[in-house]
């Protein structure tokens, strides 16, 4: 990068964490003011359109929206034709229903062959948006994977909670396989284990013909294999 920053700069495109233009510039005044700075632009006209700008090309910027400045950011960090885009910290502030807007036109950024180095602190947005994950501690990486190589690396729990029609002996819990805790409590039943421990529960359901009431399974989320893989308590 700092000995040929004019090609790395053709390559590459960025939406930082914090971002402004000026309150009185147009979102059309921007997407041309950033193309005249490529010497191949992609056509502004029709990234307004994939990202759904063009109804405001006319407005300010001072008066957009958290999510349509979004928008823009995205659009100005890919008018340059770039092979990499970065986004950092791209939907923090932002409403559910613009973050959710906003990871759409992410994945259809990444279906277009642009590859997207997304920076997050929401594990929700990082399982749904990336196909390798790397877990950044204290400035270290600490593990690098697949979502699911993650959540699977992490010995995370799946946890499965029920109320059975009938009683359960403890014995034939106990002896669930890959079973890592039982807890009584009203009735009900919560179960740890893998997925072998689910499908034992459910054989055993069916052997004693008993049905199990409000049942609920939880898997072992990005969260969990974030704390379990870095050693963070809060």
């Amino acid at each position: 990068p700092v000995g040929d920053r004019e090609a790395v700069t053709r390559v590459l495109g960025s939406q930082l964490q914090e971002s402004e233009l000026q309150a009185k510039l147009t979102v059309q005044e921007a997407l041309e003011l950033y193309a005249a700075f490529y010497p191949r632009p992609a056509d502004w006209r029709a990234l307004a359109e994939r990202l759904g700008l063009t109804s405001m090309l006319k407005k300010r910027f001072g008066v957009l929206s958290g999510g349509q400045k979004q928008r823009l950011f995205i659009a100005l960090a890919l008018i340059g034709n770039p092979r990499v885009v970065v986004l950092d910290e791209l939907t923090t502030g932002l409403d559910p229903r613009a973050r959710r807007d906003t990871w759409e036109i992410v994945e259809d950024v990444r279906a277009s062959g642009v590859t997207v180095l997304l920076v997050t602190h929401f594990m929700e947005e990082a399982q749904r948006l990336c196909d390798r994950i790397a877990l950044i501690d204290n400035g270290r990486i600490t593990a690098l994977d697949t979502p699911h190589g993650l959540i699977a690396r992490s010995a995370g729990a799946t946890v499965i909670s029920f109320t059975p029609s009938g009683p359960l002996d403890d014995e034939e819990l106990a002896a669930l396989p890959a079973l890592t805790s039982v807890e009584h409590k009203n009735g009900r039943i919560t179960l740890s284990g893998t997925d072998e421990t689910v499908n034992a529960v459910i054989a055993l359901l069916v052997r004693r013909h008993l049905t199990a009431h409000q049942l609920r399974i939880t898997d072992a989320t990005l969260d969990d294999a974030f704390l379990n893989l870095t050693g963070a308590t809060s």
